[in-house]
Protein backbone atom coordinates (compact mmCIF):
# COMPACT_ATOMS: atom_id res chain seq x y z
CA UNK A 1 0.00 0.00 0.00
CA UNK A 2 1.40 3.47 -0.76
CA UNK A 3 2.10 5.51 1.99
CA UNK A 4 0.45 8.31 0.29
CA UNK A 5 -2.90 6.54 0.34
CA UNK A 6 -5.53 8.97 1.82
CA UNK A 7 -2.94 11.40 2.07
CA UNK A 8 -4.21 14.72 1.57
CA UNK A 9 -2.39 16.41 -0.49
CA UNK A 10 -2.50 20.07 -1.60
CA UNK A 11 -1.27 20.69 -5.44
CA UNK A 12 -0.54 24.76 -6.43
CA UNK A 13 -0.69 25.13 -10.57
CA UNK A 14 -2.67 21.71 -10.84
CA UNK A 15 -4.14 23.18 -14.20
CA UNK A 16 -1.35 22.01 -16.28
CA UNK A 17 2.37 20.83 -16.98
CA UNK A 18 4.17 19.22 -13.29
CA UNK A 19 0.96 20.02 -11.32
CA UNK A 20 -1.47 18.09 -13.52
CA UNK A 21 0.35 15.37 -14.03
CA UNK A 22 1.34 14.70 -10.08
CA UNK A 23 -2.93 15.22 -9.77
CA UNK A 24 -2.84 12.40 -11.78
CA UNK A 25 -0.27 10.30 -10.43
CA UNK A 26 -1.44 10.52 -6.72
CA UNK A 27 -4.58 10.24 -7.52
CA UNK A 28 -3.59 6.72 -8.49
CA UNK A 29 -1.52 6.33 -5.22
CA UNK A 30 -5.21 7.08 -3.69
CA UNK A 31 -4.46 10.27 -2.53
CA UNK A 32 -7.41 12.73 -1.25
CA UNK A 33 -6.55 15.63 -3.50
CA UNK A 34 -6.74 19.85 -3.64
CA UNK A 35 -6.08 20.94 -7.30
CA UNK A 36 -5.61 24.58 -7.47
CA UNK A 37 -4.47 27.43 -9.96
CA UNK A 38 -6.52 30.07 -11.53
CA UNK A 39 -8.28 28.73 -14.53
CA UNK A 40 -11.51 27.01 -13.33
CA UNK A 41 -12.30 25.31 -16.17
CA UNK A 42 -8.55 23.75 -17.02
CA UNK A 43 -8.69 23.08 -13.60
CA UNK A 44 -11.65 20.79 -13.48
CA UNK A 45 -10.79 19.09 -16.29
CA UNK A 46 -7.94 17.91 -14.78
CA UNK A 47 -9.97 17.22 -11.63
CA UNK A 48 -12.29 15.10 -13.42
CA UNK A 49 -9.42 12.88 -15.12
CA UNK A 50 -7.61 12.66 -11.31
CA UNK A 51 -11.56 11.33 -10.19
CA UNK A 52 -11.35 8.22 -13.34
CA UNK A 53 -8.15 7.17 -11.19
CA UNK A 54 -10.20 6.60 -8.32
CA UNK A 55 -9.18 9.51 -6.43
CA UNK A 56 -11.10 11.62 -4.24
CA UNK A 57 -10.57 15.64 -5.33
CA UNK A 58 -11.66 19.07 -4.62
CA UNK A 59 -11.01 22.38 -6.82
CA UNK A 60 -9.80 25.45 -5.74
CA UNK A 61 -9.92 28.43 -8.17
CA UNK A 62 -7.37 30.91 -6.86
CA UNK A 63 -4.20 33.52 -7.47
CA UNK A 64 -1.75 32.29 -5.30
CA UNK A 65 -0.05 35.47 -5.79
CA UNK A 66 -2.80 36.70 -3.15
CA UNK A 67 -2.76 36.28 0.42
CA UNK A 68 -6.27 35.78 0.83
CA UNK A 69 -6.58 33.49 -1.74
CA UNK A 70 -4.05 31.18 0.03
CA UNK A 71 -5.96 30.84 3.28
CA UNK A 72 -8.95 30.03 1.12
CA UNK A 73 -7.23 27.09 -0.35
CA UNK A 74 -6.06 26.58 3.12
CA UNK A 75 -10.18 26.95 4.55
CA UNK A 76 -11.80 24.69 2.20
CA UNK A 77 -8.81 21.76 2.29
CA UNK A 78 -9.93 21.61 6.03
CA UNK A 79 -13.71 21.67 5.21
CA UNK A 80 -13.56 19.04 2.91
CA UNK A 81 -10.72 16.74 4.80
CA UNK A 82 -10.34 18.22 8.13
CA UNK A 83 -6.80 17.89 8.31
CA UNK A 84 -3.72 18.28 5.84
CA UNK A 85 -0.55 16.10 5.13
CA UNK A 86 1.11 16.84 2.09
CA UNK A 87 1.70 20.89 0.56
CA UNK A 88 3.06 20.88 -2.84
CA UNK A 89 4.33 24.72 -3.72
CA UNK A 90 4.31 23.99 -7.70
CA UNK A 91 2.71 27.33 -9.17
CA UNK A 92 4.97 29.27 -11.25
CA UNK A 93 5.39 31.56 -14.09
CA UNK A 94 8.85 32.51 -15.86
CA UNK A 95 10.14 35.25 -18.87
CA UNK A 96 12.29 35.63 -21.51
CA UNK A 97 14.03 39.21 -21.33
CA UNK A 98 17.42 40.36 -20.77
CA UNK A 99 17.47 42.90 -17.55
CA UNK A 100 18.41 46.25 -19.43
CA UNK A 101 15.90 45.49 -21.86
CA UNK A 102 12.77 45.06 -19.53
CA UNK A 103 10.24 47.56 -19.99
CA UNK A 104 8.06 46.95 -17.31
CA UNK A 105 9.09 46.02 -13.76
CA UNK A 106 6.14 45.08 -12.46
CA UNK A 107 6.60 42.08 -14.60
CA UNK A 108 9.20 40.83 -11.98
CA UNK A 109 6.96 41.88 -8.98
CA UNK A 110 4.48 39.69 -10.21
CA UNK A 111 6.75 36.76 -10.57
CA UNK A 112 8.25 37.10 -6.90
CA UNK A 113 4.86 37.28 -6.06
CA UNK A 114 3.46 34.12 -7.95
CA UNK A 115 6.96 32.26 -7.20
CA UNK A 116 7.88 32.83 -3.90
CA UNK A 117 5.00 35.12 -1.98
CA UNK A 118 2.81 32.35 -3.20
CA UNK A 119 5.10 29.12 -1.68
CA UNK A 120 5.19 31.49 1.37
CA UNK A 121 1.12 32.48 1.81
CA UNK A 122 0.39 28.88 1.20
CA UNK A 123 3.08 27.31 3.94
CA UNK A 124 1.94 30.23 6.61
CA UNK A 125 -1.89 29.08 6.72
CA UNK A 126 -0.91 25.45 5.72
CA UNK A 127 1.53 25.22 8.76
CA UNK A 128 -0.41 24.83 11.83
CA UNK A 129 -1.89 21.84 9.83
CA UNK A 130 0.90 20.23 8.45
CA UNK A 131 2.35 20.61 12.32
CA UNK A 132 -0.37 18.51 13.48
CA UNK A 133 -0.03 15.72 11.03
CA UNK A 134 4.23 15.79 10.93
CA UNK A 135 3.45 15.95 7.72
CA UNK A 136 5.16 17.36 4.30
CA UNK A 137 5.96 20.74 2.33
CA UNK A 138 7.46 20.65 -1.07
CA UNK A 139 8.68 23.35 -2.97
CA UNK A 140 8.93 23.07 -6.46
CA UNK A 141 11.71 25.41 -7.49
CA UNK A 142 14.13 24.63 -10.86
CA UNK A 143 18.07 24.53 -11.86
CA UNK A 144 17.98 28.18 -12.17
CA UNK A 145 17.20 28.35 -8.03
CA UNK A 146 20.96 26.85 -8.33
CA UNK A 147 22.43 29.12 -10.14
CA UNK A 148 21.75 32.70 -12.28
CA UNK A 149 20.76 32.17 -15.92
CA UNK A 150 20.52 35.01 -18.02
CA UNK A 151 17.53 36.32 -19.51
CA UNK A 152 15.73 34.85 -16.37
CA UNK A 153 16.84 37.20 -14.14
CA UNK A 154 13.37 37.91 -11.98
CA UNK A 155 12.53 34.19 -12.59
CA UNK A 156 15.87 32.96 -11.04
CA UNK A 157 15.79 35.48 -8.14
CA UNK A 158 12.26 33.93 -7.01
CA UNK A 159 13.47 30.22 -7.33
CA UNK A 160 16.74 31.63 -5.16
CA UNK A 161 14.07 32.79 -3.07
CA UNK A 162 12.33 30.24 -2.45
CA UNK A 163 15.34 27.80 -1.57
CA UNK A 164 16.51 30.35 0.98
CA UNK A 165 13.38 30.44 2.57
CA UNK A 166 12.38 26.68 2.54
CA UNK A 167 15.91 25.67 3.43
CA UNK A 168 15.61 27.48 6.50
CA UNK A 169 11.91 26.45 7.11
CA UNK A 170 13.79 23.02 7.12
CA UNK A 171 16.06 23.49 10.13
CA UNK A 172 12.82 25.00 11.82
CA UNK A 173 10.67 22.52 11.55
CA UNK A 174 13.13 19.40 11.93
CA UNK A 175 12.02 18.63 15.67
CA UNK A 176 8.54 18.67 14.79
CA UNK A 177 8.56 15.50 12.71
CA UNK A 178 7.37 17.87 8.99
CA UNK A 179 9.82 17.11 5.96
CA UNK A 180 10.62 19.95 3.41
CA UNK A 181 11.23 18.74 0.28
CA UNK A 182 12.73 20.82 -2.22
CA UNK A 183 12.48 20.14 -6.25
CA UNK A 184 15.04 20.86 -9.27
CA UNK A 185 13.68 20.15 -12.10
CA UNK A 186 15.70 20.87 -15.57
CA UNK A 187 13.46 21.88 -18.88
CA UNK A 188 10.23 20.06 -18.39
CA UNK A 189 7.43 20.55 -20.75
CA UNK A 190 4.96 22.11 -18.89
CA UNK A 191 3.54 25.01 -21.09
CA UNK A 192 5.06 27.46 -18.81
CA UNK A 193 7.92 28.60 -20.90
CA UNK A 194 5.41 28.90 -24.03
CA UNK A 195 3.55 31.65 -21.69
CA UNK A 196 6.58 33.33 -20.71
CA UNK A 197 6.68 37.09 -19.90
CA UNK A 198 8.75 39.19 -22.44
CA UNK A 199 10.55 42.40 -21.96
CA UNK A 200 7.54 44.44 -22.70
CA UNK A 201 5.33 42.40 -19.60
CA UNK A 202 3.53 40.94 -22.57
CA UNK A 203 3.45 36.63 -23.32
CA UNK A 204 6.71 36.46 -25.51
CA UNK A 205 4.75 33.58 -27.16
CA UNK A 206 8.02 31.23 -28.04
CA UNK A 207 9.73 28.29 -26.15
CA UNK A 208 13.29 28.92 -26.22
CA UNK A 209 14.32 25.47 -25.30
CA UNK A 210 15.72 22.53 -28.15
CA UNK A 211 13.12 19.85 -27.46
CA UNK A 212 15.55 17.37 -27.44
CA UNK A 213 16.90 19.00 -23.90
CA UNK A 214 12.90 18.62 -22.21
CA UNK A 215 11.92 16.02 -19.73
CA UNK A 216 8.40 14.86 -20.18
CA UNK A 217 5.88 16.20 -17.39
CA UNK A 218 5.00 12.20 -16.54
CA UNK A 219 8.73 11.43 -15.87
CA UNK A 220 9.35 14.63 -13.87
CA UNK A 221 5.72 13.81 -11.58
CA UNK A 222 7.30 10.67 -11.21
CA UNK A 223 10.65 11.39 -9.74
CA UNK A 224 8.67 14.38 -7.43
CA UNK A 225 6.28 11.52 -5.87
CA UNK A 226 9.28 9.53 -5.38
CA UNK A 227 10.44 12.30 -3.31
CA UNK A 228 7.18 12.83 -1.50
CA UNK A 229 7.12 9.34 -0.13
CA UNK A 230 10.77 9.12 1.19
CA UNK A 231 10.81 12.90 2.53
CA UNK A 232 14.01 13.33 0.25
CA UNK A 233 15.68 16.63 2.00
CA UNK A 234 15.91 18.06 -2.34
CA UNK A 235 15.99 16.53 -5.98
CA UNK A 236 18.44 17.74 -8.34
CA UNK A 237 16.90 16.04 -11.48
CA UNK A 238 19.59 16.28 -14.06
CA UNK A 239 23.58 15.22 -14.04
CA UNK A 240 24.26 19.18 -15.55
CA UNK A 241 22.25 20.35 -12.22
CA UNK A 242 24.02 17.96 -10.53
CA UNK A 243 27.57 18.78 -11.38
CA UNK A 244 26.96 21.95 -11.64
CA UNK A 245 26.88 22.36 -7.64
CA UNK A 246 30.42 20.94 -7.74
CA UNK A 247 31.63 23.46 -10.21
CA UNK A 248 30.34 26.48 -8.42
CA UNK A 249 32.40 25.57 -5.33
CA UNK A 250 35.22 25.10 -7.55
CA UNK A 251 35.21 27.19 -10.51
CA UNK A 252 32.01 29.46 -10.57
CA UNK A 253 33.29 31.23 -13.98
CA UNK A 254 32.51 27.69 -15.94
CA UNK A 255 29.27 27.70 -14.94
CA UNK A 256 28.20 30.92 -15.81
CA UNK A 257 29.95 30.44 -19.25
CA UNK A 258 27.92 27.23 -19.42
CA UNK A 259 24.67 29.02 -18.47
CA UNK A 260 25.32 31.79 -21.11
CA UNK A 261 26.06 29.26 -23.83
CA UNK A 262 22.63 27.31 -23.06
CA UNK A 263 20.76 29.98 -23.63
CA UNK A 264 22.55 31.62 -26.69
CA UNK A 265 22.20 27.78 -28.07
CA UNK A 266 18.76 27.75 -27.47
CA UNK A 267 18.49 31.11 -28.89
CA UNK A 268 19.79 29.81 -32.09
CA UNK A 269 17.42 27.00 -31.81
CA UNK A 270 14.63 29.38 -31.50
CA UNK A 271 15.84 31.29 -34.76
CA UNK A 272 16.07 28.06 -36.59
CA UNK A 273 12.37 26.95 -35.61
Amino acid sequence: MSVLKNNVTIITGASTGIGEELAYQLAQQGALLVLTARRLEELNRVAEKARSFGGRVITVSADVGKSEECKKIIDATITEFGRIDTLVNNAGMTMWAKFADIKELSMLERIMQVNYMGAVYCTHYALPHLQASRGRVVGVASLTGLVGVPTRTGYAASKHAMRGFFDSLRIELAEEGVSVTMIYPGFVATGIRENATGADGKPAKIDPVNKDDVMSAEECADIIVRAIESRKREEIMTVKGKLGQWLKLIAPGVIDGMAKRAVEGNQKYVERS
